[in-house]
């Protein structure tokens, strides 16, 4: 399972905890922590995802959340919680978040969610990289240099296949019913 996600499920019940992560198995390498101290030791950069627990005694979840980010760790954070949701998530640095009770389903389609979510940042950040050097070529040679290069040639066309590329993912992510009613509500505050 090598190219498997890596999920760390932070959860101080036992039980639900190792049902989480039975669920998980078959689709990701899992690990589980059973307290805000536990999941601290196990965080570092080979965890794609954390399925954090809000209410636990000891180190909460929200800390928790806050020592990732602080650790400015590549992750994604999902809170999995019985705690409803209230104005004080504005500030909080997580990903996703799942009022309990969750079903398998909740889980696996809120991890491929996050994965898809990290490409296309990724996606992102290699388009912007791209189109920065293009664009700085565009301002220094003339039309005629431009055209004689290959090597610029070659980047124009990996920026349109990169577009193409973000363009999929967005499809991609548009089709999932939460990121659709996210943007349902971000058209409807503009």
């Amino acid at each position: 399972m090598a190219d498997s996600p890596a999920v760390l499920i932070v959860e101080d019940e036992p039980d639900l905890a190792n049902l989480y992560a039975a669920w998980l198995r078959d689709a990701c390498t899992v690990k589980t922590a059973y307290n805000g101290s536990q999941a601290l030791e196990a965080m570092d950069d080979s965890r794609d995802i954390v399925l954090l627990d809000r209410r636990m005694p000891g180190l909460s979840g929200d800390q928790v959340l806050s020592t990732i980010r602080e650790r400015e760790l590549d992750t994604r954070v999902a809170m999995v919680t019985a705690v409803e949701p209230d104005f004080d998530i504005i500030q909080m640095g997580f990903d996703d978040y799942l009022v309990k009770p969750v079903s398998k389903e909740d889980l696996l389609s809120t991890i491929d969610q996050l994965l898809l979510r990290s490409t296309y940042d990724e996606q992102i950040q290699q388009f912007f990289a791209l189109a920065s050097k293009k664009a700085l070529l565009d301002s220094q040679k003339t039309e005629a240099e431009l055209r004689a290069s290959e090597k610029y040639a070659r980047l124009e066309d990996r920026l349109n296949v990169m577009r193409a590329q973000i363009d999929e993912t967005i499809t991609e992510l548009s089709n999932h019913d939460a990121y659709r009613r996210v943007c349902q509500d971000l058209s409807r505050t503009d």
